[in-house]
């Protein structure tokens, strides 16, 4: 088979690489890594582990795709990454292997992933998510379907983030961030991803809905666990629905809306 790969390039003789592959200069390659029709691999990119990369993606220059996790209980165990289609992996983005046998860090399709990401071990990113420059994801953190991480955001490990959830810049969370929301500062939820949701196709009425459910959850006087039960009985659309449901079904607990304070500049 004929290869695009530039003379200062490293790869090793079992790793699989499609006819289309382009491989930059002084790029490295390991062995156990399969990389499907018209990736690009920039200048200096390290692609190591039992990695396996889908068709179309950019590699950008200084990229380590798959190395070691950066855990202490990691034994060196040949664990896995799988990567799906048409993601942008702009400079010095980071992705580490899962920490155990039998698990995997995965990454969806059509993902952008600006300068210097870190994504940490066992992660699941979703589809059409934005991580923009120096934002970081602790191990087995889970983010959905189109959610925005803005420029230096950090995630603690174990943490969810929900679908079309947005981390203002500078934020962090230590809870999960439930779909929909907007999060500044640490775990302080500041509204809804109203643009988002409008980008998703969400109409008028659902916008509608989620709105009054968010005050239903966020802003009522009950508890939360209580309001839940309240907002089952009144909110039925499927969007409502994975709200409710994610929300439920969180271990870390959730971030809390603590309404508008008096030094808040916005």
């Amino acid at each position: 088979m004929f290869y695009v790969i530039h003379a200062t390039a490293i790869i090793h003789p079992k790793a699989e690489l499609d006819s289309s592959v382009r491989v930059g200069p002084y790029a490295v390659i390991d062995g156990d890594v399969r990389i499907g029709p018209r990736c690009v691999v920039g200048p200096h990119t390290y692609l190591t582990g039992i990695t396996t990369i889908g068709e179309q993606n950019q590699f950008y220059a200084g990229c380590v795709i798959g190395e070691a996790p950066q855990d202490l209980k990691y034994r060196g165990d040949a664990t896995g990454l799988t990567i799906g289609k048409s993601n942008v992996f702009r400079e010095h983005v980071t992705v580490h292997r899962a920490n155990n046998l039998g698990h995997e860090t995965v990454v969806g399709s059509d993902n952008l992933f600006m300068g210097n990401v870190h994504i940490g071990h066992d992660c699941v990113i979703g589809n059409r998510v934005i991580m923009a420059n120096g934002s970081m994801l602790g191990g087995h953190v889970v983010l959905g379907d189109r959610a925005i991480i803005s420029g230096n955001c950090l995630v603690h490990q174990f943490v969810r983030v929900g679908t079309i959830a947005l981390m203002q810049g500078g934020s962090a969370v230590s809870q999960d961030l439930p779909p929909y929301t907007m999060v500044r500062s640490v775990n302080h939820l500041c509204g809804l991803n109203v643009v988002g949701l409008r980008r998703a196709g969400f109409s008028d009425a659902e916008r509608l809905e989620i709105k009054r459910l968010y005050r239903a959850l966020f802003r009522a006087t009950s508890l939360l666990r209580e309001a839940l039960v309240q907002a089952r009985t009144k909110f039925t659309t499927p969007a409502a629905v994975a709200m409710i449901d994610f929300i439920a079904g969180s271990e870390r607990g959730v971030c809390s809306d603590r309404g508008r304070r008096a030094d808040d500049s916005t």
